[in-house]
């Protein structure tokens, strides 16, 4: 049987995830964020490992600077200690000072600890 309260802490844990990118929040980010992280997707379909510190730096350096983030729809799994998000929706911003956008779709895999709670393993990304 499915642990509802894990399903509904993965649900909050993605949208404080979205608050965090939307306003530039390192710490939030870093708390959300396992060490372990890999990231594929834009710009060039590639896996990128390491890829917290990356984002990180991203923006606390500004940058990546989301000036919006509107989710559409938002699938939430949960088996044990692993779940699942997939997020549809639009984003816009600005990266290295050229302007982007577009509607995304991010797949991204979550793990549950004690210490922790939910943070992100891994993550892809593609144009929606």
């Amino acid at each position: 049987m499915v642990d509802r309260a894990l399903i509904d802490e993965l649900y909050e844990a993605e949208q404080r995830l979205q608050a965090a990118q939307l306003a530039g929040d390192v710490k939030e980010l870093d708390r959300l964020l396992d060490e372990r992280l890999v990231f594929t997707g834009p710009p060039d379909g590639r896996c990128y490992p390491e890829a917290k510190q990356l984002d990180l730096h991203n923006h606390r350096s500004r940058t990546q600077v989301m000036t919006k983030l509107v989710q559409e729809d938002l699938t939430v799994l949960v088996e044990g200690s692993t779940g699942v998000t997939c997020f549809l929706g639009t984003l816009e911003g600005t990266f290295a000072g050229t302007p982007f956008g577009g509607r995304m779709s991010y797949t991204r895999t979550w793990v549950h600890t004690n210490e922790y709670g939910w943070r992100i393993l891994a993550a892809h990304a593609s144009p929606a």
